[in-house]
């Protein structure tokens, strides 16, 4: 099972990646990670990309292919993989593309923007423990203060509804076209196109489980 996550920010990747991973048994390959992984180990890449990162700049496409490539040659990923964050732009999927990385599903997850901004904005942590709270859907017990200790809830400032609207604008500038690429590309009828399939993320987390498990079958 080899798939590739796609929707926009606060649609629950990352609680059906868990899901994803867990149930087909496949590693979840984050850039992130790997970014950290090849810097602290001192690899080539990771030398190449502490230097672009220590100037401030952006992480080449190129290096992170490389750092793709080289982590799809582990043996955890022989049975499958899951791609997590990446690819983020059309050049990294067509990069993707180019390098014969096989791929079995693409999954989008569709989530209204309104819905995505009351998950988002309503989030409410407590700093000292991370406990995490919604005002309206898993409130505390007294308004903005956590259950455990009485002490404040903060916003963090990537919730905050300003910088929500930024983020989802980002997403379908830089990120939605690639929805339109992978439908498209498997509307095409070429054989190595993965399949594409799109499900609502909106209901219950054992229901959208369910959609998912239906869709990569």
């Amino acid at each position: 099972m080899r798939v590739i996550l796609l929707g926009p920010p606060g649609a629950g990747k990352g609680t059906q990646a868990h899901f994803i991973r867990a149930n087909y048994r496949i590693p979840q390959i984050s850039t992130g990670d790997m970014l950290r992984a090849a810097v602290k180990a001192g690899t080539p890449l990771g030398v190449a990309a502490k230097k672009v990162m220590d100037a401030g700049h952006l992480v080449s496409d190129e290096i992170i292919m490389g750092l793709v490539t080289e982590r799809l040659k582990q043996p955890d990923c022989r049975q499958g993989y899951l791609f997590d964050g990446f690819p983020r732009t059309m050049p990294q999927a067509e990069a993707l593309k180019n390098a014969g990385v096989g791929l079995d599903y693409v999954l989008e997850i569709e989530v209204p923007d309104d819905e995505i901004i009351a998950r988002m904005s309503g989030r409410r942590v407590h700093p000292a423990s991370g406990r995490s709270y919604h005002v309206k859907f898993n409130p505390p017990r007294e308004p903005n203060k956590d259950d455990v200790t009485g002490e404040p809830l903060v916003q963090r400032d990537d919730d905050r509804e300003e910088t929500v609207r930024k983020r989802l604008e980002v997403y379908r500038a830089q990120t939605r076209p690639l929805v339109d690429y992978y439908s498209h590309w498997a509307a095409a009828g070429d054989p190595r196109a993965p399949r594409f399939r799109r499900i609502s993320g909106v209901g219950p987390v054992d229901e959208i489980q369910r959609r998912v498990a239906a869709a990569l079958t």
